[in-house]
């Protein structure tokens, strides 16, 4: 047997504001929609893993949700744009990625990272 994905449930009843921060900031294509649930995610082929943390790395909290993205700047710039707050960085960490911590519109920490 293979594992072949894993997904990511996050609660919520406003499924709009998963549109607004996870298909229009960050760009990830909507994948589905039945109403009670949306999927968004990237039709490249991404690679399937689980961290599991005692802490987020340099002292911060554990993220709930990790996204590697292509361009920090640009997701740095969406984010300010939309007026989230950041919550951690931008950062170059000592283990070789570049990151900041945002909180979703569920109150999710979201690690938005680079690797470098």
């Amino acid at each position: 047997m293979k594992v072949k994905r894993i997904v990511a449930n996050i609660e919520t009843q406003s499924i709009k504001e998963a549109k607004h921060f996870y298909g229009e900031i960050l760009g990830l294509d909507q994948m589905m929609d039945l109403g009670f649930i949306a999927t968004y995610g990237s039709h490249e082929n991404m690679a399937t893993q689980i961290n599991f943390l005692s802490e987020g790395g340099s002292g911060t909290p554990v993220p709930d949700l990790s996204i590697e993205v292509d361009d920090l700047d640009v997701a740095l710039a969406r984010i300010k744009e939309a007026g989230i707050p950041i919550e951690y960085g931008p950062t170059e960490e000592p283990w070789g990625v570049r990151r900041f911590f945002v909180k979703d519109p569920f109150g999710k920490l979201v690690n938005i990272l680079i690797h470098l």
